[in-house]
């Protein structure tokens, strides 16, 4: 059990990194636009 948590934890972690990541070139890709 406890080890599927931690790989819970660690693939939520990832996923929260990328999604900031996207986020962040997404408003610098607008920006340049603009």
């Amino acid at each position: 059990m406890f080890v599927k948590d931690i790989i819970l934890v660690l693939i939520s972690g990832l996923i929260l990194i990328v999604c900031v990541l996207v986020g962040v070139a997404f408003l610098t890709l607008m920006e340049r636009k603009v």
